[in-house]
């Protein structure tokens, strides 16, 4: 399973920014795909969750700001961040899983075992 992650920049606070994963994890029925962050000297934090089961979560932190959407024809999600802060700061990355249901945004790092190489997002104060 590929997963590959573009769309990282600096923005300033209040400002909005897409990320994009290509992966190939829609090319199984039972996929999970996910977003995670890590900012420096925190662990990495599940952000939100999409899977073929219809399932969407988020982590609170995000939630009203950011949104993850899945384009299966071209094999690519995304997620859509507005009203960034600075403490959104962190690096990106996309993750896949193969479950039924799709685990939950909160088990990411214990449950998605595809991941991406990550992108880093900065927002300036």
């Amino acid at each position: 399973v590929q997963l590959v992650e573009s769309g990282g920049n600096s923005v300033p606070a209040g400002g909005s920014l897409r990320l994009s994963c290509k992966t190939t994890a829609y090319t199984y029925s039972a996929y999970c795909v996910a977003w995670a962050r890590q900012a420096p000297g925190k662990e990495r934090e599940g952000v939100a969750q999409l899977g073929h089961d219809g399932s969407v979560t988020y982590a609170e932190s995000v939630k009203d700001r950011f949104s993850i959407l899945s384009d299966k024809s071209n094999m690519t999600m995304y997620l859509e961040m507005n009203d960034l802060k600075s403490e959104d700061t962190a690096m990106y990355f996309c993750a896949a899983a193969f479950a039924k249901p799709c685990p939950t945004v909160h088990t990411v790092n214990s449950e998605y075992h595809y991941w991406g190489q990550g992108t880093q997002v900065t927002v300036s104060a």
